[in-house]
């Protein structure tokens, strides 16, 4: 379910809407369980769970590759018979009547065996280790035809001016369609809509469904998180919220959907989620991503909401009989809080690979969380019967209105990669642009400029951003899908001479839009709306590390530029002396660990990198190539020794995994581990971060006693409010916390100034921000918020007495350290995303870790 914080509906709408809450909670049979109209954000803006995710999950998401599936182009049907898995008689769906994993193999053979419409495919395992399957539905094909299908497909994307006027494509074409279930691990019901589906499509006869899958490719992700669905869970394994994580990739169920939108190519495109009374259909409200073209997406999201909205209503389902509200649509029946502005979901992040109508449809009746284990079991199952009623209903409309209006759907998505080909202007939205879509105001207006080109200098050019940097940057914008040249020498571009090889996004290419919502500062929209569905800043030029400039205009034309597939590896290793590593990126920070599990003798070096002896360059060799990571010679030999790590986590999932991702080991913990008798000890753990999920208030008076004793004498590196409560209570870095508004999130500028963010970016990210005021003896500042309005990007408001705005939070400390301690205001491991930010917190493990040791020797 995507949810929001209650805000006002239309004005239009607003007495119908609350007759309809109030219908709501007054049904039978039984109140319906799920939100009121308009809808409000679920759960917590801060995310206080402690994460437990195995580590397996963290090695299968970082090891995985993205897509298993073929990419040679064949004919279809696909058939192949899969395998069957073990039966689990506690996978959660069982209880609402549904499909179980288990099941959904078996399933799948039997559909391939009713016809010649059915395929299958592996696209990849979960981070959990269950396989994900791809079920295509259309009229067959000979490998022939599906030549030429591929062919226009890419006509479409890269000859778009071309592509206009193909006679070809205007008649044969397929349109691609995306029906994508389960995303949520606990909204289970896409999948049972979706197998029921693809039955009928597999044998129907009628002249509609043959038209259909004449001039249709249908692709069902049958369950995006099998992890989820069989835990009953929302995340992963990896305890990750798939639909917040399109920008970063950074599981494997993701990377292969974004396999699918990439080489699927839809033009329509279905997330199937719950749960919201009444049904809810996007598109959303305001503010609307800029980088979108906007005008086109909502024409035909729109029009495809609205077939949705009557084939749920006709069901019949009321509020008095069955506890279902009327379908609702956030652009017409809310002001704001359901927005489209991030490209972390599913539909939103498609529409920058040509998805012209995309949805989130959130079906009405709750069953998941307490309904789960509150309600009985007949009537979990008669609202899971509702639930794969209105889904199917959806699904149904949707390939209706692509039969109807596939002419129209293509012609609109070949014209979103025109004008990113050819540099033409975004249309803004109004009545006269988007005929038909009532109450279209300013308020609906999002556009941007886009700039001529990015440069993503070498390592060493006008910057001291590490090779590291640059390179993962580049393979994840080649990985979206983003064209990227390489200067084979230097270069002028808009009075600016540029070093041979630099990285090049020129911006006229058919996915500039991806290119810029990846690549941008971003907005800061704090006086647009009041609130804010998720994050509304997440710049990877600002917080992965790599130093990205952009170029206003120029010409491109004559530059010595060279397409490329993979940025060029950074690994090496001097012949000889003694070696250093920089530890600026995530990947040295991993480098590093590798050798200290080696038992390589490293040490500290005055400037924050760390000296390898020559003795170890055979093992230095194996980490720069195993990390693509760069050492230099040097005639340092260190100072004090470090020696390898283990951190005691109470972190939050992304945390967690990033963490892992650095190759820190990891024991997580909680109120509850350190309750049932955790042994510190035996642990071996040399510090502990705490962000999440540790209260030492609600500790036994033995676990507070033990913890105690283990901060005594180890290191401590605390994040956000958590964390510093817990610094408080043991009575540590003598500062005062304080929290700003809790909804505001976003790209910050900061200043930095200590050991643990030497050369760190000068940005970072925060979510419910925090600052430190009063330092007390001891106490150094670390990071500072720049002064003025730290804000660049996202959503960061006083509230309503003045207070905890980022005017209150300019100049303030943001990171402080001393006495074995590191606080951090700032979210520097968020969802795994700000690569650039993660080597303050190791560096912070490593110094409060290594200062305790040294205590304690002393």
């Amino acid at each position: 379910m995507r949810t929001t914080r209650s805000v006002p509906a239309r004005p239009a709408l607003i007495a119908a809407l609350a007759l309809a809450t109030a219908g709501s909670l007054l049904l039978a049979p039984g109140a319906a369980g799920a939100d009121p109209l308009p809808v409000t954000r679920e759960g917590s803006a801060v995310d206080d769970g402690a994460a437990r995710a195995p580590a397996s999950a963290a090695r299968r998401a970082l090891t995985a590759d993205s897509s298993t599936f073929s990419s040679t182009t064949r004919g279809y049907p696909r058939r192949q018979t899969l395998s069957p898995d073990a039966h689990n008689s506690g996978d959660k769906s069982l209880k609402l009547g549904l499909t179980p994993y288990h099941a959904i193999a078996p399933k799948l053979n039997a559909l391939q065996r009713l016809g010649d419409r059915v395929s299958v495919e592996v696209t990849g395992r979960s981070a959990g280790g269950h396989r994900l399957y791809l079920v295509t539905v259309t009229a067959p094909e000979s490998t022939r035809q599906a030549r030429a299908q591929e062919r226009m497909r890419d006509l479409i994307e890269n000859a778009p001016v071309a592509a206009a006027k193909s006679r070809e494509i205007k008649r044969e074409y397929k349109a691609p369609v995306f029906v994508n279930s389960n995303i949520h691990g606990n909204e289970w019901e896409g999948t049972d809509a979706s197998l029921k589906v693809i039955e009928q499509l597999a044998t129907a006869k009628d002249a509609d469904t043959r038209d259909l899958l004449a001039h249709s490719r249908l692709y069902f992700n049958i369950t995006a998180n099998p992890d989820g669905r069989i835990a009953g869970t929302r995340a992963n394994a990896g305890g990750f919220d798939l639909n917040r994580d399109f920008v970063t990739a950074s599981q494997p169920e993701t990377r292969a959907m974004r396999q699918i939108e990439i080489d699927k190519q839809p033009a329509v495109l279905l997330d199937l989620h719950g749960y919201v009374n009444g049904t809810l259909i996007e598109p959303t409200t305001p503010p609307h991503g800029e980088n979108y073209e906007y005008d086109l997406f909502l024409k035909n999201s729109y029009a495809n909401a609205l077939s949705m909205e009557a084939a749920v209503n006709a069901l019949g389902y009321t509020p008095a009989k069955d506890g279902v509200e009327a379908a609702q649509i956030p652009f017409r029946d809310q002001e704001e809080g359901w927005d489209d502005w991030p490209p972390i979901f599913t539909p939103q992040y498609a529409a920058f690979h040509g998805t012209v109508a995309a949805h989130t449809v959130e079906i009405p009746l709750a069953v998941n969380n307490e309904e789960y284990d509150e309600l009985p079991v007949p009537e979990l199952r008669r609202r899971s019967a509702v639930n794969t009623a209105v889904a199917g209903a959806a699904i149904r409309a949707t390939l209706d209105h692509v039969r109807e209006h596939r002419a129209t759907l293509i012609s609109d998505q070949i014209e979103v990669f025109r004008r990113g080909a050819t540099g033409a202007a975004q249309v803004p939205v109004s009545p006269e642009t988007v005929p038909g879509v009532p109450g279209i105001g300013p308020e609906d207006v999002y556009t941007t400029t886009f700039p001529r080109a990015y440069v993503i200098p070498p390592a060493g050019a006008r910057t001291q951003r590490s090779g590291p940097a640059a390179a993962r940057l580049v393979d994840h914008l080649l990985a979206n899908g983003v064209r990227v040249t390489r200067a084979t020498r230097p270069f002028r571009l808009d009075g600016r001479t540029h070093p041979g090889g630099s990285y090049v996004v020129d911006m006229h290419q058919p996915k500039r839009g991806m290119a810029n919502v990846l690549l941008a500062d971003g907005r800061d929209i704090s006086g647009k709306v009041s609130v804010m569905y998720d994050v509304s800043g997440w710049s990877l030029g600002s917080l992965w590390g790599a130093t990205v400039e952009r170029v206003p205009s120029g010409s491109l034309r004559g530059a010595p530029l060279r397409a490329i597939g993979e940025a060029a590896p950074v690994a090496h290793v001097p012949a000889h002396g003694n070696l250093r590593l920089r530890l600026t990126d995530p990947r040295e920070i991993a480098a590093l660990n590798s050798l200290l599990r080696q038992g390589v003798p490293v040490r500290r070096a005055a400037d924050g990198s760390v000296i390898v002896p020559a003795s170890a360059r055979r093992a230095a060799r194996t980490a720069a190539r195993a990390h693509d990571v760069p050492f230099t010679a040097t005639r340092q030999t260190g100072t004090a020794p470090l020696r390898r790590l283990r951190v005691a986590a109470a972190v939050t999932p992304g945390e967690l995994f990033a963490l892992r991702e650095m190759g820190f080991e990891v024991t997580p913990v909680s109120t509850a581990v350190l309750n049932a008798g955790f042994d510190w000890r035996a642990s071996g753990a040399d510090v502990l971060f705490v962000s999440a999920g540790l209260d030492r208030a609600a500790l036994t008076a033995p676990a507070r006693r033990a913890l105690d004793t283990f901060l005594d004498g180890h290191g401590l590196v605390g994040r956000g409010a958590t964390g510093a409560a817990l610094n408080a209570a043991a009575g540590r870095l003598a500062v005062k916390p304080v929290e700003g508004n809790a909804d505001a999130n976003g790209v910050v500028r900061v200043s930095n100034s200590g050991a643990v963010t030497r050369d760190a970016p000068a940005h970072g990210f925060v979510y419910a921000p925090l600052w430190f005021t009063d330092p007390g003896p001891g106490v150094r500042v670390e990071q500072s918020y720049a002064t003025g309005n730290p804000l660049v990007s996202g959503h960061w408001r006083p509230l309503g007495d003045g207070t905890g705005g980022p005017s209150a939070a300019s100049g303030q400390a943001s990171v402080v350290s001393g006495d074995r301690t590191v606080l951090f205001g700032t979210e520097p491991l968020f969802r795994d995303h700000p690569k650039g930010e993660f080597p303050q917190v190791a560096r912070a493990l490593f110094t409060v870790a290594h200062s305790a040791s040294v205590k304690e020797s002393g």
